[in-house]
């Protein structure tokens, strides 16, 4: 997905936020804006992917703070959807269509996301809103085609912490179809997204035949600087599960496929370039 205008500032309010978030004093505030602004300058252009800008964008700030300053939202983030899990997964073991209810539960998961604004930027209020996003239900709905495709070789591209618990419920499902599973998660600390250490401590290792990372500091899948390895794995896959947004606004600008993406569409450029409607739970297929 190339950038949209808006995205500028949606861009300069996260990176207010993280300065924030990570205790930065004014003028490492001003020095985090002025970077973050330099590196818009530098490279926001209507021809860039979003996701390619942004990570320009954080990579600046984070070497600027020294340290992840979404690291407390992302250890709350594991613990409020800990609470909801066996709530989840009692309504997907007691659905007529567990593998749909599953993906439900998995995008239900994103819609946390911090520095943004929307309802969801505080892990409490999951607690909250659980139910009512679970009767919303999908509002595109592409599981049964997903499941035709679901028995073979999936390569699961996850998300944000909080929404990986969630993701559980439907990579046991996967694997009840016969699914061959690679587990994929960011290579460094983003944003709140999930890593090697939360599938470590979530002990999610043994819900995937093979478990592996991004491996270097980016938004979304790093289309421009793409790991050998993980090229073959996205090649060879006969689905590919794409969690959140910023997967679908750098796999957009590639050819894998078929991809199946799984998200919230949380902002307006992401539901414009889909074809959908702001603020639904989306199951929609790309072949």
């Amino acid at each position: 997905m190339k950038v949209y205008p808006e995205c500028a500032q949606c861009l300069l309010r996260r990176i207010m936020y993280e300065t924030e978030l990570g205790g930065a004093d004014m003028m490492q505030q001003y020095a985090a804006m002025k970077l973050a602004i330099d590196a818009l300058h530098r490279d926001f252009s209507p021809e860039i992917c979003s996701a390619e800008i942004a990570t320009g964008v954080h990579k600046g700030v984070y070497e600027l703070l020294g340290k992840d300053p979404y690291a407390d939202a992302k250890r709350k983030s594991n613990e409020i959807s800990l609470r909801l899990l066996p709530k989840a997964s009692k309504m997907v073991e007691e659905s007529e269509n567990p593998f749909k209810t599953a993906v439900l539960c998995s995008i239900i998961g994103n819609v946390l996301d911090f520095g943004i604004r929307n309802d969801f930027a505080n892990a409490d209020v999951l607690l909250e809103k659980f139910d009512s996003l679970c009767e919303e239900g999908l509002g595109h709905d592409d599981t049964d085609d997903m499941r035709e495709l679901a028995s073979g070789k999936v390569v699961y591209l996850t998300d944000n912490c909080g929404e990986i618990v969630f993701d559980r419920l439907l990579l046991e499902q996967l694997r009840k179809m016969g699914a061959k599973i690679t587990l994929v998660v960011r290579g460094e600390p983003i944003l709140t997204d999930a890593t090697m250490e939360d599938v470590r401590e979530l002990g999610m290792g043994n819900l995937a035949d093979k478990v592996m990372s991004t491996e270097i500091f980016a938004v979304g899948i790093p289309f421009w600087d793409m790991p050998e390895e993980l090229d073959r794995e996205l090649r060879s896959a006969d689905l590919i599960i794409a969690k959140g947004m910023a997967n679908y606004e750098t796999l957009s600008e590639t050819d894998y496929g078929p991809i199946a993406y799984l998200l919230r569409t949380k902002c307006r450029p992401v539901a414009s370039s889909m074809g959908l409607k702001k603020d639904i739970n989306a199951a929609k297929l790309y072949r």
